[in-house]
């Protein structure tokens, strides 16, 4: 009998793991293999035609003394502290209508969910057209009211902010759905409680609802963080190379990019690839230890 269970366990195993080797060798080629590979890199000068020279240090050392990389990285910073927080605000309170106003769940929900579904590059080229300094629907809105056009995607102060408004209006979408799900995981138990001991809606959803709701907002904190930390998409399909905008703009994903699709230096490219893992990885446990302590204190 402990036989027969052993083979059938050692079946199901076998069969697991067929089934799972296909990932397993995916993950290893184009995960792992690619990022070890990369470490590697960043310590070279790497030719056009994959030619390897290994140059030690040199590529950090320069890449820690260039104006060019500390200006992207300040510029992600910024998109991270405008766009994190009003990403995690906006979707918890659509979130939270979206709970309370189900009769709105149909057609609204639709709209709101429609930026997850569109591509990058659509909704690039659709808000490259209404920032539109002298046809954009943006402006002429503006206009009706008074107010002189600006340069949403030239002006090197408004530039940032002008992509800064379509990386949250493209991430509302999927966060608000996450938001909602853990929403309504929340038993109902609470909130009948805190009804009948007199509460208010404010006072339970500052008191109850955000603290059970904790852990789902860390979570999206922390994907919303990495997602801004990466943009690019919306960078180089709305501002043109030309313009004094984009050096104000540009994040580290898009400097990675001009030094190594568009200067050819693709080992000082991977270098600057490897830093924005590294800052990545730090802000991610610096979340971690955060929640922790939030949920122990809570």
């Amino acid at each position: 009998m402990a036989h027969r269970n052993f083979m059938r366990k050692r079946t199901e195993g076998m069969v697991a793991l067929a089934f799972l080797l296909p990932l397993l060798v995916g993950l290893g080629i184009f995960y792992f293999y690619a990022f070890i590979k990369n470490i590697y890199y960043s310590f070279t000068d790497l030719g056009s035609f994959g030619k390897a020279t290994f140059t030690g240090l040199e590529n950090y050392r320069r890449l820690f003394s260039d104006p060019k990389f500390y200006r992207s990285l300040g510029n992600t910073l910024r998109y991270v502290v405008i766009a994190v927080p009003a990403v995690v605000v906006l979707s918890t309170l659509n979130a939270y209508l979206l709970s309370r106003l189900r009769s709105l769940s149909g057609l609204f929900r639709t709209l709101l969910f429609l930026p997850a579904v569109t591509m990058p590059a659509a909704i690039g080229i659709l808000w490259r057209w209404l920032f539109n300094y002298k046809f954009g629907l943006i402006n002429a809105l503006l206009g009706k009211f008074g107010i002189e056009p600006i340069a949403w995607l030239s002006d090197p102060e408004v530039a940032l902010y002008s992509v800064s408004i379509v990386l949250v209006w493209a991430l509302l979408a999927t966060q608000t759905v996450i938001i909602l799900t853990g929403l309504q995981n929340i038993p109902a138990m609470y909130e009948e409680a805190a009804l009948i001991d007199g509460a208010n809606r404010r006072q339970i959803f500052l008191k109850i609802t955000l603290p059970l709701l904790s852990p789902t907002l860390f979570f999206v904190i922390t994907i919303t963080t990495i997602n801004v930390f990466q943009v690019f998409d919306f960078i180089f399909l709305m501002l043109r190379p030309a313009t004094l905008a984009i050096q104000y703009a540009s994040s580290l994903v898009y400097y990675f990019y001009d030094r190594a699709f568009i200067a050819y230096e693709k080992g000082y490219g991977v270098a600057v690839s490897m830093i924005l893992f590294l800052i990545i990885l730090l802000v991610t446990v610096i979340q971690f230890i955060f929640q922790k302590k939030w949920v122990h204190y809570s």
